[in-house]
């Protein structure tokens, strides 16, 4: 084929650049005409996936679902077919930190962060995640600046010891701050590495047929829209500026956070082995304890997932035995439990002390105690202490070291202290938390139910004595909460219940009578299903302010009228 006529005249130069600027224009349409692969991961509403479906050109973009219902382990077996995505939509509730998931009972689908992290971590994934342009993250808070954890004053206090000046504990406290801050935004932009931009929510995100209706305005608006390229849409951001949608880069390596991310994917990366995972801690653990103590979560979860035949791997074996020989580290990590802001840390802290080979169970033991007498001593027994104890103590292992605390009568007598000392073992001071529970004070009222929520009454007489007691007490914030902790003892016996319903007519408040309803509905109203009763009842109510509420639905029960959608 010969050089047509036109082109003869041009020299030799000119046609060379010609040539090159046709194939150059002849591979941007073969670009452009390459598919691009939008994976979608629905595990609640899929109208976000639709409208893309619908508005981009079917020629232009494939879809691929990653969630294959019914299968657990979706996301990796999307991972082995090597599926290759250019953007990701996810669609679902998001909980803040750990998980999108669905509020819909059939669908059981959830999606991890963590198997996110696991997958870009340990490169398993490189098809989802390699080649991304954009991430779309349809769920409230997935990119959230605010920090989910904060070092305190307990790691400036522990550098201090560690030898630094007050000035310099201060600089590295703002360090770890900034460094260990763990917000949903950060945590979305070290999974999704390298992908030029990620949508997400600051705040609430619109539900979905709220979503698709933005998008649609999105799409009428873009001609052609900007979706693939990588480049931030302000068209985007505008539809949806009022649910607080922002868009941001995922991590690079010259991202001052880069080596951050290299430490978190160790506890996750599945080409490390158990004991190169427990020898990374063991590094930890030998720097200052302010830092290590940020690295708790993962410690934690890290041990939580080694399976029996890892722990028995000689390897496995060798480096935990060289944790447990680190007296240095264990005493810099026992002095800084026990310095902690929250004894719900400093209860972890000692947990993890016995893990790690630090403490045999007995010394577990009698630290857990010992943290309680540190708190009696200074009174700072709340309702978070209360919880705490009787949740530590649910096997009652606690109960043979609590002849260690020794408080004064008086101090022992207060219902906050005999709280604690009743979830530790002690009838004794049971006895006082539960005359606290018909108190007139509130906030005597409030420690007991703490209390009785992990060690509930079973006795009928004692549940009569109570009964009887609350049904004297004055009318009051105190009386509902005392009735509220009866309700959750769901009673049988029908002299308590009877006690109850004498009460009802000379309840003094409308929300009074609530709680009690609350506690016959829950209990076996049958047995005072009479007519009188509900005559009682009908005829006594008091007129409630918010319309039909617990008060008619038991009435109606009573009178064993067809029962309506009710929801307790």
């Amino acid at each position: 084929m010969g050089i047509p006529g036109h082109l003869r005249s041009l020299s030799v130069q000119a046609r060379v650049a010609l040539l090159v600027a046709l194939f150059a224009l002849g591979g941007g349409i073969e670009a452009r005409a390459e598919k691009r692969t939008v994976c979608t991961v629905t595990v609640n509403s899929a109208d976000e996936r639709e409208v893309f479906r619908q508005r981009l050109p079917e020629g232009e973009y494939e879809f691929v679902e990653l969630v294959e219902r019914g299968r657990p382990d979706w996301l990796a077996s999307a991972c082995r077919q090597g599926v290759r995505c250019d953007l990701l939509l996810i669609s679902g509730h998001f909980d803040g930190m750990t998980e999108f998931y669905s509020d819909r009972l059939a669908q059981q689908e959830s999606l991890p962060v963590a198997e996110l992290e696991r997958a870009s971590c340990s490169d398993s994934c490189p098809g989802v995640f390699s080649q991304l342009k954009e991430v779309y993250l349809f769920g409230c808070n997935t990119m959230n600046a605010e920090p989910l954890t904060s070092t305190s004053a307990e790691a400036e206090r522990s550098l201090m010891r560690s030898g630094y000046a007050p000035a310099d504990a201060q600089r590295l406290t703002r360090v770890l701050n900034r460094r260990h801050a763990e917000s949903s935004r950060d945590h979305m932009r070290r999974i999704f590495t390298n992908v030029p931009a990620i949508y997400g929510f600051s705040r609430l995100a619109p539900l979905g047929p709220t979503a698709a209706t933005l998008l649609n305005r999105y799409f009428d608006s873009a001609s052609p829209p900007d979706v693939g390229s990588g480049r931030p849409d302000p068209r985007l951001l505008g539809q949806f500026a009022a649910s607080t949608m922002v868009v941001a880069s995922g991590l690079t390596e010259a991202d001052p956070d880069a080596a951050f991310r290299r430490e978190t994917c160790q506890f996750v990366d599945e080409r490390l082995s158990p004991a190169a995972k427990l020898a990374f801690v063991h590094n930890l653990l030998r720097r200052d304890m302010a830092e290590a103590r940020m690295f708790l979560d993962r410690i934690e979860r890290l041990y939580a997932s080694f399976t029996e035949g890892e722990r028995q791997m000689p390897s496995f074996v060798a480096a935990q035995a060289a944790i447990a020989r680190d007296t240095k580290a264990s005493e810099r990590f026992l002095r800084f439990a026990a310095d902690a802001d929250l004894p719900r840390t400093r209860a972890r802290m000692i947990e993890l002390a016995g893990t790690l080979g630090w403490l045999s169970p007995g010394e577990q033991r009698a630290e857990l105690v010992r943290m309680f007498g540190d708190l009696i001593g200074r009174g700072s027994i709340g309702p978070s202490e209360i919880d705490l104890a009787c949740a530590l103590n649910k096997d009652h292992r606690l109960d043979a070291d609590r002849s260690r605390l020794k408080p004064p009568p008086a101090q022992a007598d207060k219902v906050n202290n005999a709280a604690a000392l009743a979830c530790l073992g002690s009838a004794t001071a049971r006895t006082r938390v539960l005359k606290a529970l018909t108190s007139p004070y509130d906030a005597d009222v409030e420690l007991a139910q703490v209390y009785l929520r992990h060690r509930p009454i079973t006795d009928v007489e004692e549940l009569r004595l109570i009964a009887n007691g609350i049904a004297r007490m004055p009318g009051s914030g105190a009386q509902v909460r005392a009735l509220e902790t009866l309700a959750q003892h769901r009673l049988s016996d029908s002299q308590t219940l009877n006690e109850l319903a004498r009460l009802f007519p000379s309840a003094a408040s409308v929300d009074v009578q609530r709680a009690i309803a609350e506690v016959l509905i829950r209990g076996d109203y049958e047995s005072i299903a009479k007519p009188e009763f509900v005559r009682v009842l009908s005829q006594n109510r008091r007129k409630s302010p918010d319309g039909t509420d617990i008060i008619d639905i038991l009435i109606r029960r009573l009178r064993a009228d067809p029962p309506p959608k009710e929801q307790l």
